[in-house]
């Protein structure tokens, strides 16, 4: 099992508009460990810490790993304004190593570059299919790379929306057998202040050229944006190895509005079958001030036997879900 260490951006910004809204690559003084835990997990009880690659930086925010030789995860070193593309050999779980990286030009400011963007450019995480990263990158789109040589990571092709949309590309889901790709836009502000967030369906069944062609159906069963807090996509179920993997059925979170079950059979007109809003919250741990006491729906994890593992973000747990369309 893999394990991110980064530093705690919120101890930093006590506005979420400090954080999303540009990029930016420092602490404040404050200590913190930045890097990849590996864990023994063989007996599940009992986990064992093996090795740990650390980063010369702020740390690691996701991984995308299914097992094999290599890693691919969002890193942010020092000299750069953002979080960048890094691989992780694992050829030996004791030692992990990065191997390649890859960034859009302008990112490496120690190394003389400037960006030509104002807002946050930033890879939050990618999914890897047949060679390709699908890559999330924020306020820069969608991004493909060639990790056919993990060393050497290459730029395939890069759809950006916004402007005139919103932004906050959050990752890229493949469905290499379907020649699709599905895009979610994560909302990072209260009451749609970030504009309305959509799911994008990519055709990229020419990987040098995606394609839009349509969008996920934004919930509308109750007045979500007056409920507060963030009502938009956030992430969706990624198809992991051991899994429940389907072409046709697209499990999303959409933070205020719950969990969501999208029927994409026909990729052009996708169709909601199935949802689920968590209840207001009995605890909670947000220590930002202000927040709105409201569950925000952030992973989803489909087992096999439909079993849904949906996390809450602020502190809000976890909720168990049962899906019996499969």
């Amino acid at each position: 099992m893999l394990v991110i260490n980064e530093f705690d951006f919120y101890s930093q910004y006590q506005e979420e508009s400090d954080y999303y809204g540009r990029s930016i690559n420092e602490t404040g003084g404050r200590n913190f460990a930045a890097g990849i835990r590996v864990f023994d997990i063989s007996t599940p009880a009992r986990p064992r810490e093996i090795g740990f690659m650390p980063v010369d930086g702020k740390g690691v925010h996701r991984i995308w790993w299914d097992g094999g030789r290599y890693a691919y995860a969002s890193i942010m070193p020092w000299g750069f304004t953002d979080h960048i593309f890094g691989v992780i050999d694992l050829i030996n779980p004791e030692r992990p190593v990065e191997v390649g990286r890859w960034w859009v030009p302008g990112m490496w400011t120690a190394g003389g570059e400037t960006p030509t963007w104002t807002n946050r450019w930033a890879l939050h995480h990618p999914v890897v299919a047949n060679n390709i990263a699908y890559c999330g990158w924020r306020d820069g789109g969608l991004i493909l790379l060639d990790v056919s040589d993990p060393t050497k990571p290459t730029l395939v092709s890069h759809l950006n929306w916004s402007p005139p949309f919103g932004g906050g590309t959050h990752s890229g889901l493949p469905l290499p057998d379907r020649g699709l790709c599905i895009v979610p836009d994560e909302a990072i502000a209260d009451n749609i202040e970030d504009g309305l967030k959509h799911t994008w369906v990519v055709d990229v069944s020419v990987p040098t050229n995606p394609v839009t062609i349509s969008t996920l159906p934004t919930p509308a069963d109750r007045d979500f944006v007056a409920k507060g807090g963030h009502f938009g996509p956030h992430n969706v179920h990624e198809n992991r190895i051991g899994s429940f993997q389907s072409s046709n059925l697209i499990f999303s979170t959409y933070q205020n509005a719950g969990v969501r079950v999208f029927d994409i059979s026909n990729q052009f007109q996708p169709a909601e079958v199935a949802h689920f809003v968590p209840p207001a919250p009995t605890q909670w741990n947000d220590y930002r001030p202000n927040r709105p006491r409201v569950v925000h729906s952030v992973d989803v994890y489909v087992a096999q036997d439909g079993l849904m593992y949906v996390t809450e973000g602020a502190g809000g747990g976890l909720t168990i879900l049962q899906y019996d369309g499969i």
